[in-house]
This record gives structure tokens, sequence and C-alpha cells, in this order.
């Protein structure tokens, strides 16, 4: 299992939403690159990026950050919000250099644009199903689907989709604990690599998550409170 360090960029700023509420913010008194750089000097072989405008707006806000860190560390840059043209996507993956591309809203309004992006760039696309009461949300967690996040994530499954980034929106960045239950079922009713996200508390967490047998866990506000002792995490993963 591979731990992803968070960094949700709004406004340009490192934050951390709760429960994806846009009014329910915290600002981090670093920087994006400087944030990422700390990340690498403890063992982070990827990081897990988010451009909370974009995925509000569908328009790329803080691309040129997320291009920065790209570029400008050995991290492996795995990020979603707003991605929902092939012209973007372009742009992420071959110009910006990021490692991973997480389709969100995109994927539930634009099936043929999915199925093109994973015909082109393979496992470089992952999806992002985050879900609230069992179904998928989507416009930067705005709005409800109306569809159920495991059905969904088979469909993704048979267009040859290889990763989702699972989010239980209720944990999310309430540092209570992670969804264990809802993302063990994504695991063993999908044949694809899941990433948990959300309510990683402590390193007891990071474990507690691991017995799902998810590929990854992405932890955000334990670290920038102290929670979590990444260093000490990497060693045990």
């Amino acid at each position: 299992m591979i731990i992803l360090p968070a960094i949700d960029l709004l406004g340009g700023e490192v934050v951390r939403l709760r429960q994806g509420k846009y009014d329910d913010v915290d600002a981090f008194a670093v920087t994006p690159l400087e944030q990422a750089r700390m990340y690498g000097e403890v063992g982070a072989e990827w990081i897990h990026v988010v451009d909370l405008d974009a995925a509000k707006s569908g328009i790329p806000t803080n691309h040129e950050i997320i291009k920065s860190i790209a570029s400008s560390t050995s991290l492996k840059v795995e990020t979603g919000g707003g991605i929902r043209t092939m012209e973007t996507l372009q742009k992420w993956i071959e110009e910006y250099g990021v490692s991973r591309a997480v389709l969100g809203t995109a994927a539930i309004k634009d099936p043929e644009f999915t199925r093109s992006a994973v015909e082109k760039y393979g496992d470089k696309i992952a999806i992002g199903i985050d879900a609230k009461d069992g179904d998928v949300a989507i416009s930067g967690w705005t709005s409800g689907s109306g569809i159920n996040a495991i059905d969904f994530a088979q469909k993704m499954e048979a267009i040859g989709v290889k990763t989702i980034i699972y989010t239980d929106i209720s944990k999310d960045g309430m540092m209570k604990g992670p969804a264990v239950e809802s993302t063990k079922e994504m695991v063993e009713k999908t044949g694809i690599d899941i990433i948990a996200s959300g309510g990683i508390s402590s390193d007891e967490d990071i474990d507690k998550i691991k017995t799902t047998g998810c590929a990854g866990v992405i932890v955000g506000r334990a670290i920038y409170e102290g929670k979590v002792d990444l260093k000490k995490c990497f060693q045990n993963v």
C-alpha cells in the first residue's frame, strides 16, 4: 500500500476542507511547493494534489502551481479538479508532467471523454469517486448525481480504468477514522486498485485502512495537525 500525502489548493493556498464544504476551510501557512518538498524529504514518492477552484468551476485555476511541483521535485504527482476536456488532460500529462490525472465530474457527465481518455492514456488516468450516502457526488462535491458508487466503479472497470480514488465525504477532513467498511466493499466488488481517502487521524488509522486491501491511502489534514508521523509511516508500509 502506498501513502499519498495531499495538497489541496484554493486560491493558490494550501487548505483543507471539512466534508467537502467550501465554507468550512482552513488555510495553512506554507506554500504548495514547500509542502511538496517536505513530503519528498520524509520519503514520499507520490503526492495527491487537488485544484479545488477548478473542481467547482471546471476551469483550471492552480495549474501553474501544480506544474511547478511536478517539474521542481522528483515526486510523482496525481492531480484532479476541473479536468473535463481532452485538451486540458493533454496539458496535464504531456506538458505539465503529472503522473496520473484524476477525472471526477467529467467521468459522470461525459462518458465518451472518459472512455477516450482511458484509451489514450491508460493507467495515467484515475477516476475519483466521491461518495455521499453511497452515491457519487460531483462538481466539487456540491451536487449529487444519483448514481451508486459501487455500480459506477464497476462501469469504470469495464472500460479499462486501473485506479479509483475513493472518498467517503462524510469522513473527509473530519479526522474521525477512515471508511473501512465501504472501502473494503469497493475493493472486494471491483478488480482494480482502490486508493482510499478521508478520515485518517493517526498512524493507527493507516494500519486500519490497510486491512481493506486498498492499493493506497491519501492523508491530508492529519499531517498538517501533526497527528500522523509520515516518516514513520513510510518506513512501515
